[in-house]
């Protein structure tokens, strides 16, 4: 045991990083780092990272801790939250481990602050899940997580008894983060948190109520399952027998098993070795099998148990099979058998709902099964114990998966859906067993390659080489064949570059990108010359690689191809999209671009010259448009001068620049509004050439600024377009870092060749401390022509505009806009070394107790900043800028395009420093994506291909340059701010809509910014005749912000108590477009609201865990000290005082609102809003205003429904606010029963028959007599408690006496209960009211309204009944109704009061219940006379829903009420059906309680069960299905007391034994008659027929006919009382088989042996034709039996009743039972595995082959060949001898009139059946036997009718199932095989 605890050596963290040595790196930094991330070694700059993180994290402690010490958690906190959070993903876990545990220790107190806005707890929740990730770095013994506080926070979230009233609003996805916060967490619970939560939760556990769910999910949630193996007997053995026991119980699909199967999954992925799986495989595998829901059988039946699938995650699914391997397990042996029978399921031609789940399956399983094999042989160092040497997996487990998976993915890669999921399995398999998965790919990659019909398939094959293309190469040793494939790949897949297929051209770039990225392109031919180290495998590639420069040539002119038939007159002529490329094209762009780069990389000097020279020559002899044709040119040009720059700048720049500078001087261009396609062409041309290594570029200083001073200010709009770009990616290229080398390995690969081989660098990782980084890094030089260009263009510029503003040189329109857009230009390209500006003062947004401070980050080597003039650029350009504003907003505010220019200028000048954010979070999720299909898992971490190491390294320099700015908001800044909040004011809408976008990207760079621009905002909301419309518009998008990013949804009181009362008061418009916005404000309000904070008050354990950052003695030492005792006292002061400064300005808004809505000269819409506003302020913490809850009463009555439906909303949240709080008392359950404790709190007996719970069963008589009686009685509201057992601490409702006091007087009432209490006792306010509620809103649509009943709940449970005497009239007139026209909805408003009436009364004193019941029932028999089609469904939900969580007792007289004699006959059959639905559903409620009340219903409903009408028999059927819900065997349980099935069983199979009989002797005389042959001369048994007229269906059923007409005529007719005997008998089997239907759907144990016992008689009626109702029920029961999930007992007797009803006389029961054979073994294929078993369904089957009736035999073939395609049964020689034998029959032949004996038809019949089973049982494959197979049915083709046409439809379907592949099944045929075949499958010719 101690070895498997003990941490492997070989897995240890490796002491040697990139900064070096661990014990150096404490040497440097005062303190070991947890863990660092190795990217920031390589950056230029990484000298300068120690001293700034060391810095950062010790002013990070401080204020982090001091924030919390001071209790400003809200601002505070969550900005030194975000500092660590931004701290770690720079340097990750770069601290010690003591801060380490601090920082966790700390996080979690702030997460578990008791009332806490979960708006904090959502952020908080994600750092804390950030700190704990990297759990190999903590033990479990240095860290111990409680649970207790993370379940309240769960509990609260999903559970919440407040949210679905909007009395708490929580963040869209608190549920989730929680989530992964409990899964981080719960590694660390304490040990013996295991018991703890099973004493919590199995209370809960009561399988037939809702509350299974909640103790379900918990237990999935939070059970610790990793765990030392000394801790096992006190974790998951605690509970793993009893739940998995529970889960094998409840095999019907239960609505929680969802959750244990992720249960199961985990333990078995975290306790690899430590569980036996064995005895449960059979069910897992059944259950994975049924989850898919494949159709099986002709008449296959969905039901009700798969329209929900309750096991919706595949991966869970996929782990624990992975998990399930090793230590001699039999899981491979099963998972054979299920791709067996799932493998046709995956064709292409096979699709269906089921395809997408299968495919989920297909992709997750491998990849489950290789981060099984990286953690047992490649996983790193961790404390968690390994998986026992035992238990790992074999080379042969690995060989035998591939192997049984490979099949199945080749087989499912052309599927309809695409390709996506079989690519990502291969990949994983290829990393497994290349040499198993690459070889079969390849073959049929090569003839795709080749042929030009089948687009599809090539399609799919080039996605999947994609997935293998690192595989292929990893393996040299197991699979060095691999590398051979490689140039065949490349040079076979250059015509897939195809401009008329842009799907198949897109897959082609990726795979030529894919492979090339993986290998040198280096000719190494002449290497078997040189070298003698060479293998036979070496010397074949290198010989090879001498194609490599006639691939990359070709790969060229396809490009060129593509160019030329990309001009973009050829692709399309809509004008509209003239300056635009379609989705298509710059998809292709991207792809075209990607390939190019990445093959001309990877390229030797030699073959990079040759490349080059051949762009070169095409780039400047063709002259293309430059909108398709010519980005596609440049971006090839960029490819290859951004590769070798040295060598390609020298190429193209000088060249270029002569052509543009020589046309630009010798013609005068500078007035031309439209230039030719050659000038463009090269100015195209040379601004994506300058895209490259900044230094090569210096020497061509001169002409390059030549150029742009010679095109910048050309009036065409191409030619400026593309100056600026030149200049802006010149700039950009002198100035950034950017990292140059991206090639797949560092050596130099023009070396000779017998120094360096590259052909053995193909495939290779790159290495992490030798990856040969190469920066451009700005030099002196290139910094210099930078501040030249600036002061040449930039500076000009802005002078420029200066003398504009100034009116010394007045620009034109166009010039003006150009003269901008060259600013825009120079900022871009130069916004990587632009600091920001720093001498101006910070504006304080928002009051903390401590300083807010925000860190810039390290993006450059030196601090040399480039000047203008001595100044900061970005101020610089401000001061031009801003004037250059104001001036144009009085002189020329319709200039659009150049104010909307200035708006970028400013966002250039204050976010922009090199890269968005959102374009680096783009460009890292595609690396993430790419990375994705490039890794090998089967390696250590960091073992990428060296572009992708190359480029992580890149995306971390980026992320520096996003956050290289301190941001902090300055009053420059203010500003700038304000400028563009006048602009988003404007009157033209495009420059609105732009200066909003660029206030919002503001807003979200700088916290809190938007107050300064709130009260500017608020300003153009209010009612003044001077503020223009536009005005009012453009304040409204300013409100409505971005995404969910809206100013009205701050989670701010002062904020909202601006805000919101001036969208209430604001000026009215009735424009659409304002009323638009102002709608979409509202909505925005609704929907992303989060509940805000009243009352904060930080617990003393999180200000005890910051003083730990002083006390844990781990260096760097926080830059400030702890708080002082009086800086503490402080603390709690502001504290106190902010919260009392929360609850007032709560208030003031609450009245604001209030005051707009009362004051009356609010529009319509403004006052809706108002109250709208209002119901999002109602909360569960804080009591309501009472002028507010008078507002709400008020408009109860309102003339508008909306208002109407808001404030019903509002008041019942109000009423559930008011509810007093009633007190609770503990009980002992066992003292109560007076039964004794269990010994142990693990000893569970689950059921109802318990002596300690039968206490809480129903007693007819036990209805308390008098008070005291009533108030000594325990009432126990939730039907959960009790079942499974009982919690450690039961608590019930104190008796009604020690209860809050009802029947309060007016005075005593509290105010904002006095409104409510004044309206509903006012008989005027009543009246208008249920004048309203009784209306109908949606005719034909209205329905029992909720909201409506919690509604009056809470008025009956708050005023008892005192507020019922106005209502009671109402009630008893709306119960009476049954006028035509108002009766469906004055019922609906009575089922309404009287279920909140019911519900309301639940603490009401002795008195006040019986009066209540005293006066209701009556109403209540007056509603079981008078309810209709229209409200018996409003009347049922309304039962239902009182009897909810409610004391079976206290509802004892409407219990009793309706038992009495339903089916009374009152109303016909909907009476009947009717009354019965309504104590349905009364008493499903009350679940396992009832047990007296479900037998006297029970037999109560014998006496029916032959009733006439349908209605009724359904709903009988539907009722005793719920009266045996509770008949459940659970682990250790006990019988139910309530009704059982095999009662019912046993009552019924007398009943129907007369049926069963009779049914039998009418198919034995319709054999007779069917035995006779149309000739009527012959009737003898052994009769023969002539060949001609074999047996048929229509013969068969013409026979029949005729003899019942002979019997008719022979007898009298059948008297009534025997008719009616059968009619009642068939009424009975109606009854029976709904009641089957729902035990197979509804329960949660279907299947029990004395149920089969029915299937004979279910049998014989299936094709009863007279009745085509019983023949439609006898085929869904059949198929809800024959679906149904077996248990080992069931097997026997199954296959018995099989056996017996198939040697009935009935043909149409040997059919019948057939189907149902077929379809159970499928559904229950892993179930029947034994020899004996599936022995007898093969003689049971093969023997009804041979059956008289053409249809049993015809059936009978069809079941074998499901059996055999399933793969349950064998094809072994028996059974194919059998077969040719009875095929071989003879039959004499005779003349034309005489008669074939039909023992001897039957069995040839049956014989070639047989063949064509095993046939049609492989409709995509061709087996071994099959050639002969076919050979010999075809030897049948001209035998008589029914084998004839057997024949013929057997060869049809093979042809239809095998045509797709047919290019390769028919290797498997001799050639004359093949020409008899064709013969047969082949229609001859007309004209032959």
């Amino acid at each position: 045991m101690d070895a498997v605890v003990a941490v492997r050596d070989d897995r240890s963290v490796e002491s040697i990083t990139l900064f070096g040595t661990m014990d150096e790196r404490e040497s440097t930094l005062g303190f070991r780092p947890q863990k660092e991330i190795p990217y920031n070694a390589l950056l230029p700059y990484a000298d300068q990272l120690d001293a700034e993180s060391v810095y950062q994290l010790a002013d990070i402690k401080a204020h982090l801790a001091r924030v919390i010490q001071l209790r400003d958690i809200k601002v505070g906190g969550v900005h030194w939250c975000g500092q660590l959070a931004k701290y770690i993903r720079m340097f990750g876990l770069k601290f010690s481990k003591a801060d380490h545990l601090t920082f966790i220790r700390l996080v979690y107190e702030l997460v578990t602050i008791p009332e806490l806005d979960f708006s904090l707890v959502h952020k908080f929740s994600q750092l804390l899940i950030t700190l704990l990730k990297k759990r190999e770095l903590i033990p479990r013994e240095e860290l111990v997580i409680q649970w207790r506080p993370l379940h309240k926070l769960l509990e609260t979230v999903v559970y919440s008894p407040y949210e679905h009233l909007g009395l708490v609003l929580f963040p869209s996805n608190i549920e989730q983060v929680l989530k992964n916060l409990i899964r981080a967490c719960r590694i660390y619970f304490p040990v013996e948190a295991t018991q703890e939560m099973l004493d919590e939760w199995r209370p809960l556990l009561c399988p037939f109520d809702v509350k299974m769910m909640q103790g379900i999910f918990f237990l999935e949630h939070f059970l610790p399952t990793v765990v030392y193996p000394k801790e096992h007997d006190r974790s998951f053995l605690l509970w793993f027998e009893e739940l998995i026991g529970l889960w094998q119980s409840c095999s019907n699909n239960p609505s929680w098993e969802a959750h244990l199967i992720n249960l199961f999954s985990r333990v078995a992925n975290d306790r690899i070795g430590f569980i036996n799986w064995e005895p449960y495989l059979d069910r897992i595998f059944a259950n994975i099998l049924r989850s898919f829901h494949i159709p099986v059988g002709s008449k296959h039946v969905v039901l009700a148990t798969s329209a929900h699938n309750t096991i919706d995650g595949i991966m869970p699914l996929c782990r624990w099979i992975a998990a399930m391997f090793g230590n001699g397990s039999h899981v491979q042996n099963y998972l054979d058998k299920l791709f067996k029978a799932l493998e046709s399921f995956y064709h292409p031609s096979n699709n269906g709902r089921w395809s997408i789940k299968l495919l989920k399956f297909l992709s997750g399983l491998p990849l489950a099964f290789v981060k099984r094999v990286q953690r047992e042989r490649f996983g790193k160092k961790s404390w968690e114990p390994d998986i026992p040497v035992a238990a790992r997996l074999t080379d042969d487990d690995i060989t035998r998966f591939v192997n049984s998976i490979s099949p199945v993915v080749f087989t499912a890669m052309f599927s309809k859906i695409g390709s996506t999921d079989s690519a990502a399995a291969l990949h994983n398999l290829a990393s497994l067993r290349p040499e198993l998965v690459i070889p079969p790919l390849l073959e049929k990659t090569y003839p795709s390659l080749e042929t030009l019909t089948e687009p599809h398939r090539l399609i799919a094959c080039l996605q999947c080489c994609v997935s293998i293309a690192r595989p292929m190469l990893s393996h040299a040793k197991h699979y060095p064949e691999g590398r051979l494939h490689i140039i065949p790949l490349l040079s076979l897949s250059l015509p897939g570059i195809d401009p008329n297929d842009i799907k198949k051209s897109l897959i082609t770039f990726q795979l030529l990108s894919a492979l090339a990225s993986l290998v040198p392109i280096v000719d190494c031919s002449e290497a078997p010359q040189n070298r003698n180290d060479l293998s036979e495998v070496e010397i074949e590639l290198c010989s090879a690689t001498a194609q490599f420069e006639d691939f990359v040539l070709q790969f060229f002119d396809r490009a060129f191809m593509l160019v030329e038939n990309s001009i973009h007159q050829h692709t399309r002529s809509d004008s509209a999209a003239s300056d635009k490329m379609s989705q298509e094209e710059m998809m292709l762009e991207v792809c075209l671009l990607s390939s190019s780069i990445s093959i001309l990389q990877q390229c030797s000097t030699p073959i990079y010259s040759e490349a080059l020279s051949r762009l070169y020559r095409f780039a400047c002899d063709s002259i293309f448009e430059i909108k398709v044709a010519g980005k596609f040119t440049a971006d090839l040009v960029r490819a290859a001068i951004k590769v070798r720059p040295e060598i390609a700048v020298k190429k193209f720049i000088p060249g270029l620049c002569e052509k543009i500078i020589q046309r630009t001087t010798s013609e005068d261009l500078s007035q031309e509004e439209h230039l030719d396609n050659e000038f463009l062409w090269n100015l195209l041309l040379l601004s994506q050439a300058v895209r490259c290594d900044g230094s090569c570029l210096v020497p061509f200083k001169e002409v390059l600024t030549k150029v742009l001073q010679l095109t910048l200010h050309l009036k065409c709009k191409d030619a400026q377009e593309w100056s600026g770009t030149l200049l802006r990616y010149l700039l950009k290229s002198l100035s950034s870092i950017y990292a140059l080398d991206f090639r797949c390995t560092v050596t130099d690969w023009d070396l000779p060749l017998t120094e360096y081989l590259p052909i053995r660098e193909w495939g290779k990782s790159g290495d992490l401390f030798n990856l040969g980084m190469k920066w451009h890094v700005p030099s002196k030089e290139e910094k210099a022509f930078v501040e030249h260009l600036l002061n040449t263009f930039l500076l000009t510029e802005l002078k420029r505009t200066r003398s504009h503003c100034d009116g010394n040189s007045v620009m034109t329109r166009e010039e003006l806009l150009q003269c901008i857009r060259i600013v825009s230009h120079c900022l871009v390209g130069t916004g990587a070394c632009l600091p920001h500006w720093t001498r101006f003062e910070s504006v304080s947004l928002i009051e903390s107790l401590v300083e807010l401070r925000r860190y810039g980050n390290t993006a450059s080597c030196d601090d040399d900043e480039i000047t203008l003039e001595g100044e900061n650029v970005r101020v610089l350009v401000s001061s031009f800028m801003r004037p250059l504003l104001a001036h144009m907003l009085l002189s020329s505010e319709d200039d659009t395009k150049t104010l909307v220019e200035i708006i970028k200028v400013y966002k250039l000048v204050m976010y922009y420093h090199g890269s968005l954010k959102d374009e680096f979070e783009g460009r890292w999720k595609n690396r993430h994506s790419i990375k994705h299909f490039m890794e090998n898992k089967l390696q250590k971490k960091k073992t990428h291909i060296r572009a992708l190491l190359v480029d992580r390294t890149q995306l971390q320099h980026e992320l520096r340059t996003v956050n290289q700015a301190p941001k902090v908001f300055t009053v420059l800044h203010r500003d700038l701010f304000l400028d563009l909040h006048h602009l988003a004011v404007s009157r033209y809408m495009e420059v609105r809509k732009v200066a909003q976008g660029a206030l919002s990207t503001g807003f979200q760079m700088f916290a809190y910014s938007y107050r300064m621009i709130l009260d500017d905002t608020i300003k153009y909301l209010k009612d003044d005749p001077s503020i223009e419309p536009h005005q009012f518009k453009g304040a409204l998008y300013v409100i409505l912000g971005e995404n969910k990013r809206s100013l009205v949804s701050k989670r701010s009181w002062e904020v909202m108590n601006k805000l919101w009362p001036a969208l209430v008061e604001t000026k009215h418009c009735e424009k659409p477009s304002v009323l638009k916005v102002y709608d979409e404000i509202i909505d925005r309000v609704d929907r992303n609201i989060e509940t805000t904070e009243l009352s904060l008050t930080v617990s003393d354990s999180a200000v005890n865990a910051a003083k730990e950052i002083w006390t844990n003695g781990s260096l760097p030492k926080p830059s400030l000290p702890s708080a002082t005792n009086g800086e503490l006292e402080t603390g709690r002061a502001v504290e106190r005082e902010r919260n009392a400064d929360n609850i007032s300005a709560y208030l003031e808004l609450v009245n604001k609102l209030v005051s707009s809505a009362e004051s009356g000269s609010l529009g319509w819409r403004f006052h809706q809003v108002s109250l709208e506003m209002l119901t999002l302020l109602i909360r569960y913490d804080i009591r309501f205003p009472s002028s507010a809850v008078r507002l709400f009463v008020t408009n109860m009555v309102n003339s508008s429904i909306n208002v109407r439906k808001i404030c019903t909303a509002g008041l019942s949240a109000i009423l559930k606010l008011q509810k007093r709080k009633h007190k609770l008392v503990e009980i002992d359950p066992y003292a109560v029963s007076g039964a004794p404790r269990p010994l142990h709190s693990n000893d569970i007996h689950p059921g109802d028959d318990r002596p300690d719970n039968r206490w809480l069963h129903y007693r007819q008589d036990g209805f308390p007599k008098d008070e005291e009686q009533w108030n000594k009685t325990v009432f126990v509201e939730k039907t959960h408690w009790g079942y499974y057992c009982w919690p450690t601490k039961m608590m019930v409702y104190a008796p009604s006496s020690e209860q809050p006091p009802l029947g309060r007087s007016f005075e005593e009432l509290l105010d904002d209960e006095k409104p409510i209490y004044e309206a509903f006792t006012s008989k005027e306010f009543v009246d208008q009211l249920i004048k309203f509620l009784s209306l109908e809103e949606n005719k034909g649509k209205d329905h029992f309204h909720e909201k409506n009943f919690v509604l009056f709940k809470g008025l009956f449970r708050n005023f008892d009944d005192t507020v019922l005497p106005c209502l009671a009239p109402h009630i008893e007139r709306l119960v009476a109704d049954t006028s035509h026209e108002t009766h469906e909805t004055s019922q609906r408003c009575a089922a309404e009061i009287i279920s909140g009436l019911i519900r309301g009364s639940k603490h009401w004193t002795y008195t006040k219940v019986v009066s209540l019941w005293k006066w209701l029932m009556p109403l209540m028999k007056i509603v079981i006379t008078n309810f209709t089609v229209e409200s018996i469904a409003d009347w049922g939900t309304c039962l239902a829903t009182a009897s909810e969580n409610r004391d079976p007792l206290k509802i004892s007289p409407l219990l009793e009420l309706l038992m009495d004699n339903p089916l009374n006959g009152d109303g016909g059959s909907f009476g009947d059906s009717s009354r019965m639905y309504l104590l349905q559903g009364l008493i499903s409620q009350q679940e396992w309680r009832l047990p007296s009340v479900l037998h006297r219903l029970y037999n109560y409903i014998l006496i029916h069960l032959r009733h006439p009408y349908k209605a009724v028999r359904d709903r009988l059927g539907s009722t005793i299905v719920s009266l045996f819900l509770y008949d459940i065997n659970l682990p250790n349980g006990s019988p139910t007391l309530s009704p059982r099935r095999v009662m019912f069983i046993e009552h019924i199979l007398p009943l129907l034994e007369p049926l069963k009989d009779s049914l039998v002797a009418e198919a034995g005389r319709n054999n007779e008659a069917g035995a006779v042959a149309p000739d009527p001369q012959r009737a003898t048994e052994g009769a023969e027929v002539p060949m001609e007229h074999a047996p048929s269906t229509e013969d068969s059923s013409e026979a029949m006919t005729m003899k019942n007409k002979e019997n008719s005529n022979n007898s009298n007719d059948i008297d009534s009382a025997e008719n009616s005997e059968w009619k009642s008998n068939i009424n009975l089997c109606k009854t029976v088989l709904k009641t089957l239907q729902g035990i197979y759907t509804r329960m949660f144990q279907a299947g029990m042996p004395e149920m089969l016992k029915l299937l004979p008689v279910i049998c014989l009626l299936e094709s009863e034709t007279k009745d085509p109702e019983l023949t439609r029920e006898c085929l869904v029961t059949l198929g809800c039996m024959s679906q149904s999930q077996m248990t080992p007992e069931l097997i026997l007797p199954t296959l018995e009743t099989i056996e017996e009803v198939s040697r009935l006389n009935s043909w149409h029961a040997r059919v019948a039972v057939l189907g149902y054979l077929q379809v159970m073994v499928f559904n229950n294929l892993f179930l029947l595995q034994s020899e004996a078993i599936a022995s007898r369904i093969r003689g049971t089957v093969v023997n009804l082959m041979c059956d008289e009736q053409l249809e049993v035999r015809e059936l009978s073939g069809v079941t074998l060949g499901g059996l055999l395609h399933c793969g349950y049964l064998k094809i072994d020689d028996q059974l194919m001898n059998q077969f040719k034998q009875l095929s071989s029959t003879r039959i004499k032949k005779r003349s034309r009139d005489e008669m074939v004996p039909i023992e001897l038809m039957i069995k040839r019949h049956a014989g070639v059946i047989g063949l064509s089973a095993c046939i049609l049982a492989f409709p995509y494959q061709v087996p071994d036997f099959m050639p002969q197979l076919l050979m010999l049915i075809s030897a049948h083709l001209n035998d008589p009718p029914p084998i004839q046409a057997t024949v013929k439809k057997t060869l049809t379907s093979f042809k239809r199932t095998h045509l797709d592949s047919w290019h390769d099944h028919k290797q498997k045929f001799t050639d004359d095989q093949l020409v008899v075949l064709t013969e047969l499958l082949v229609s001859p010719n007309y004209y032959a």
